[in-house]
């Protein structure tokens, strides 16, 4: 394992410090995949409803993500900045009271959604079975969400202050206890209560919370000069503010893409029908994974940005910033030109039940995605320097701008006036990549140039002499 020192964020290599960072966050997001294909293997055992169920409540979940997202964000950012500043008591105290919003915030939602879940579900007008299902599995969540929320925002607190390596064995311990009981509590094994689809949602919560309790045990036993003590325990209502005024925006760029990809599923199905359908499914399931190393370098910048600025080195946090975007932009060129040669064999490897037209489809949707791939992997560092700089509202903007000025016109006018169908639609998801990746690129140059990683500065300056 590559030796690193929390010093080199702000003194050392930028592309190695990025790597060493990001590497533990690029496992920690596959090893969630992996989960949650787990979770769906051993559904289909259960029933085909079952399976139905979850797919019913994925959208819903996806949205209570931008709680967690949020407030996960804030926290990290805030950390990153008053260690930069080399504050770190109050950036200990900062990781507390993110993990104590995390925990109200995902209470405060999770237990909504347990009172709610099945006039919620009810909504869609699924078949009685698939409802029923769908209600138990989104009131169990609503309980895991509230230990999920808590775990992030913890997790994150070790991310903003340079110790990535703690979120990943946070998530792998999680993630490993949910994968055993799953089985258990769903066909109830071993004398264990047999919840069915409830039972999987309840493995995930048992699985946070196990990895929350590592968490607090490694925050109270200590990372190098990590160690929450008594003092550093104290609740901070200006801290709250903070993490809010710096997690809202990211929260509502979260809802903004959920939203805008329910969208596209109808225009889609729409346009393309059952056919077009599955071909976005298949692109988004593919998707999914390809975006992995852009995810976790994006985690990983918006740390060193942070820690830079709270250091008072503006040009730094700017190099650190395009410096991901060009490696970003490198590794998913790669992954796309892959995604391109052999699309059939993707498709065919994420849904083998695929008809031949579904299958010719879904490739030609892969080789569209893959020309912008580079695209969004420069989007999600240029949003990490604007997150580490407390410019969340942008990144917001951009995203809204992104799918709401962008992609849904360009969909329409190429499907209908057009008449490029389905494949119009996919096409105006790349240009939309390639145009916010673009618009975003010069106006943080633009920005940069004017002066903002210097009142970036100023400001995590100012919060450290408080």
């Amino acid at each position: 394992m590559i030796e690193f020192d929390r010093e080199e964020l702000t003194g050392g290599s930028i592309p190695k410090a990025l790597a060493v960072l990001a590497a533990p966050l690029l496992v920690q997001n596959l090893v969630q995949v992996a989960q949650q294909v787990v979770d769906t293997l051993w559904l289909g055992r259960h029933s085909l409803e079952a399976v139905a169920a979850v797919g019913l409540t994925f959208p819903l979940t996806g949205l209570l993500a931008a709680v967690s997202i949020g407030t996960s964000v804030g926290t990290q950012v805030l950390v990153s900045q008053r260690v930069g500043a080399d504050d770190l008591a109050n950036g200990r105290r900062a990781a507390f009271n993110g993990t104590i919003v995390g925990f109200v915030a995902g209470a405060l939602v999770g237990l909504t959604v347990l009172g709610f879940a099945h006039e919620v579900v009810a909504v869609f007008g699924a078949g009685e079975t698939v409802t029923e299902y769908a209600a138990a599995y989104l009131a169990m969540y609503g309980v895991a969400f509230i230990v999920l929320c808590t775990s992030e925002s913890l997790e994150s607190g070790f991310v903003g202050w340079g110790d990535t390596r703690a979120a990943l064995y946070i998530n792998a311990v999680a993630v490993a206890v949910n994968v055993v009981l799953d089985p258990f509590l769903i066909f109830g094994w071993w004398g264990a209560p047999q919840l069915g689809v409830a039972g999987a949602a309840l493995a995930t919560a048992i699985g946070y919370g196990v990895g929350l309790l590592v968490g607090v045990a490694m925050a109270l036993r200590g990372r190098e000069d990590f160690v929450l003590s008594r003092a550093d325990c104290a609740v901070s209502l200006s801290d709250w503010r903070e993490i809010l005024d710096i997690g809202w925006p990211t929260a509502g760029q979260h809802v903004s893409s959920q939203s805008a990809r329910v969208g596209m599923i109808w225009l889609v199905t729409l346009v393309g029908g059952a056919a077009g359908l599955a071909a976005y499914t298949i692109g988004a399931r593919v998707a999914t994974i390809a975006f992995v190393p852009a995810m976790g370098l994006q985690q990983a910048a918006q740390s060193m940005v942070g820690q830079n600025l709270g250091a008072g080195l503006p040009e730094r946090a700017r190099r650190t910033t395009w410096i991901g975007v060009t490696i970003a932009s490198g590794v998913l060129c790669l992954v796309g030109a892959i995604q391109w040669i052999v699309p059939e064999t993707l498709s065919v490897l994420f849904v083998p039940d695929a008809t031949p037209a579904e299958v010719e489809l879904a490739a030609e949707y892969l080789r569209i995605l893959a020309y912008g791939y580079w695209a969004i992997g420069a989007t999600y560092l240029l949003q990490a320097g604007f997150n580490g700089a407390r410019r969340t509202r942008t990144s917001l903007v951009a995203t809204l701008l992104q799918y709401w000025l962008v992609r849904f016109p360009v969909a329409a006018v190429a499907a209908y006036p057009l008449g490029l169908g389905v494949v119009g639609v996919f096409w105006a998801v790349t240009v939309s990549n390639v145009a916010a990746a673009i618009g975003l690129g010069w106006y943080y140059w633009y920005e940069t140039a004017n002066g903002m990683n210097d009142r970036a500065v100023r400001s995590a300056t100012a919060d450290a002499a408080d």
